[in-house]
């Protein structure tokens, strides 16, 4: 089976402080039917109060991170499941829940992972 990332961006999620509670409660519907069907592998939001760091083989660590992914932030999902098909049906899960479209990744396939 292959592993998908299911993830949006913060912005992508526009709701009231009012609507966050009955979002939060949606997402985590839908990540408890996930496990229950067993695919879930992992998820969860990006904490944006903790800045990125680069790490370098020597241990250096050095406060921000590639251009490139600068604006990686919001909420992922990581899912194992046997088609695209059935991912694209979890994002959609997702989308309801977040009130935000998903982004859906296929992660190659490694047999050591």
């Amino acid at each position: 089976m292959t592993k998908y990332l299911i993830s949006f961006p913060s912005s992508a999620m526009v709701v009231s402080d009012a609507e966050l509670p009955a979002v939060a409660d949606a997402a985590h519907e839908v990540l408890r039917q996930a496990k229950d069907a067993g695919v879930w592998v992992f998820g969860g939001g990006i904490d944006e109060s903790i800045p990125p760091v680069m790490v370098d083989a020597d241990g250096t660590v050095t406060e921000g991170t590639y251009p490139e992914t600068a604006r990686i932030e919001g909420g992922y999902a990581v899912l194992e499941l046997p088609t695209p098909e059935e991912a694209t049906r979890w994002a959609a899960k997702f989308a309801a829940a977040c009130r935000c479209p998903q982004e859906v990744r296929a992660f190659m396939y490694d047999p050591e992972s």
